[in-house]
This record gives C-alpha cells, structure tokens and sequence, in this order.
C-alpha cells in the first residue's frame, strides 16, 4: 500500500490526517487477518522516526525519505513524487500495489512496472475545477492532480470508490470504465465506538452537540456554528468542535472563533482540538447529537462513527453522506445549507428524545452492518481477481444485498 503525504500510523483531526488514514490502517491489519503480507509506504516527516514501524503483525509501515523530514503543506507533495518513488523501488517485488490518493497513485504506477505489479487505486477525494462551489469537492492543491487523478482513471487496473457517489464521480468525471470501477464502502469499530450505555457513560439526553473534522472552509464547521447560533439560548446544548487545522489552512480556527464571537455565543461553542481515536470515541458517545455539514464528502467516516455510538447524525447531502447516514432511520440529511433550516432541524430533535434514540437505535443497526472485516473480504476479492487474471474487476459494493446500493 503506499500513502505518500500522509501516515495510517497517525492520529486523525488536524493537518491532512483524515478518515483515508483510519481507512488505511484498518483495511490493512483486517486483511493481515485474513493471511495477507503488507508493506506500507508513506514520507518520513519526523527525523527521529524508525525506518520501520510494525501495526499488527504482517503489517508493517516503511518512513521514505523523500523532501524534508517534517510536515510540509499538502501543495508541495506532487515535488517529493519522483524522490518518493526511487526510495520505494529499493523494495518488492510486490503481488499487488494498492495506491491511496493522487500523489500514491502516480507513485505506485511508475514503480509497479518493475515489480510486475498491477495498480489498485483508491482516490478518496477528487478534485473540482477551480471557480466551482465547494459542494464539487476538493481544490486541485497543486498543479498537476486533475491531470493525474484523469490518468489513474484509464491506467490502474482497479479504482476502488467508497460510495457510490464517489463511483459516479470517478466515472463521469475522470473517464474510468464501470467495469473496473467498483463500490467497498468503509467500516468502524463498532467495539471501540459504541453507546454510552455499554460503557457506564453518562447516558446522552444533558450532552452537547458534537462536529468533529479537520478545520477548512470544505468541512462546513461555520454552518454548525450558524445553526447553533440560531438554537434558543434557554435550551441550546453546548457546541464542542473537535479537530486542528489542515495543511494551508492555518488561520481558519481562527476565523471560526471570530464568527463565534460575532454570533455572541462564546460561551455555547467550545473547541478542543485534534483528539485521539479513543478520545473521539468518547466525545462520541457522550454527545445529542452528530452535526457533519460537509460541503463534499465522499464518504463521511465519522457520521457512520457517530451512529455506532448510537448518536443521531445530523448532515449535508453531500456525495457519499447521503449513504453513510439514512434519512429519518439514522439521522437527517438535509438538501439545505441556509442555517435557519439546520438550526429548525436541529431544535426539532432536541425537542423529541424518543425519536432521537429511535434514530440512535437506528443507527446502532445500520453501524453493525458496515464493519471493517467486510471491507477487507470485499477489498480481497478485487486483489484475488486481478492476481489471478480473472478479467473484470467484480462489483462487490454493487451487490442488492450490499449496502443497500
């Protein structure tokens, strides 16, 4: 597996650590059970790191020396590509070379020749043209990533999609064929995110309302913030905003708390920073509520996280959100951003504890049905039939019984 700019060993919620890396770092030790042997690539960015570091057996993680040891801007990584490339060549050969994001995959397809290996390509995120809305998705950082992710589209024999939405984008957008485009949707740790009452936990019903996200403009955090504002004072729950700011986004915390501060609610909104996985899972469990008012997600980890916690998940209709939360059975999806519409849906549930513990309840189930030893077992069958020449790359996430795609 390569994942170039960013580690699966790190801890999510600031600079460009994110859902990919949880991802990464469980599909990777479920499919170590299941008797397969990974190596995983990324850029040494601490000098002091070990050459090697181990997360379960047969999972092993390489830090490549590739550009400065520490952490650069997402922007300069399309750089360290070529020196990223000759450090990874020392290695293999590889049966499989599985790329996470744009700077993975032009990575992956120029070594992998060498190795006789077949490329698998998992995108994550996908550019829209600069000038578009952010609900298209993500900026190109750097020059050459629409250009790149259109050549991993027709080059790598597989492109893994995380919903189905995202499936639509990297066939109508990038020119993919259907036939190698294929749906393995994430999971969670339903025993590390679970509900208060299986922990002795405050039972939710006095908690807060939780957003939990890397701090930039696409993650919609001045929308909770709008929505939260707009509650009645007498009743608004505490707003706690968990996460750090991302690569080149420095100073926006800053301009949320100022919009905070010009909404008068510094006293309702609280941010705690980047947390660790364990953490979250606590925030978690003791929240009312689940706010991701995301303008593009393509999946929405931490609203399938949420509802493993059987907290009800209030959420944008943004790509592959619309599928990781189940309007009225998991939460609400709402087709609006105007803050009066989130602050009427919000009130509403906090108005109504039954039907949000229906809704928690609800989301309990539909969390269950996603774990992450699936995904390895749907992720093993694209590999399976590509090592072994199969022909067609098999839609596993397409299957009636699967999703509910």
């Amino acid at each position: 597996m390569v994942s170039l700019h960013t580690s699966p060993a790190a801890d999510p919620g600031s600079g460009d650590v994110g859902g990919m890396n949880v991802v990464i770092r469980h599909l990777a030790c479920e499919l170590a059970r299941l008797g397969c042997q990974i190596d995983i690539f990324t850029r040494r960015t601490d000098p002091t790191a070990p050459a090697q570091v181990s997360l379960g057996e047969r999972v092993h993680v390489h830090h490549l020396d590739a550009g400065p040891a520490q952490v650069r801007p997402k922007s300069e990584h399309e750089e360290f590509i070529g020196e990223f490339t000759a450090a990874m060549s020392a290695y293999g050969p590889y049966d499989l070379t599985h790329a996470h994001h744009w700077f993975s995959g032009l990575a992956a397809l120029k070594v992998a020749g060498t190795w006789r290996s077949c490329v698998v390509q998992s995108f994550h995120s996908i550019a829209a043209a600069p000038g578009t809305p952010l609900g298209e998705g993500e900026r190109p950082e750097s020059p050459g990533r629409m250009a790149a992710e259109a050549r991993l589209a027709r080059e790598a024999a597989a492109l893994l999609a995380v919903s189905a939405a995202e499936r639509r984008t990297i066939i109508d957008r990038l020119g993919a064929s259907p036939e190698r485009t294929t749906v393995v949707s994430p999971g969670v740790d339903v025993e590390e995110f679970h509900p208060a009452a299986e922990s002795g936990d405050p039972q939710p019903g006095s908690g807060y309302l939780l957003a939990a996200a890397r701090l930039e403009p696409l993650k919609g955090i001045d929308l909770a913030i709008e929505a939260v504002a707009g509650l009645d004072p007498q009743v608004a729950p505490e707003l706690v905003i968990c996460g750090g700011a991302t690569s080149g986004f420095e100073d926006y915390p800053d301009q949320l708390r100022e919009l905070v501060e010009a909404r008068g609610v510094s006293g309702r909104v609280r941010f705690v920073g980047p947390r660790t996985r364990a953490e979250l899972a606590q925030l978690m469990r003791g929240a009312r509520l689940f706010l991701n008012p995301s303008h593009s997600e393509t999946y929405g980890l931490t609203a399938l996280e949420a509802s493993a916690s059987g907290v009800p998940v209030v959420a944008s209709a943004a790509g592959g959100l619309v599928e990781a939360v189940r309007h009225e059975e998991t939460g609400l999806v709402l087709e609006s951003r105007e803050p009066r519409e989130w602050t009427d849906a919000i009130d509403a549930l906090l108005r109504d504890p039954a039907r949000a513990t229906a809704l928690g309840r609800g989301g309990r189930a539909h969390a269950e049905r996603h774990t992450w030893a699936q995904m390895a077992q749907r992720t093993l069958r694209v590999y399976q039939d590509l090592v072994e020449g199969e022909g067609s790359v098999p839609q596993v996430g397409l299957e009636p019984t699967t999703d509910g795609l």
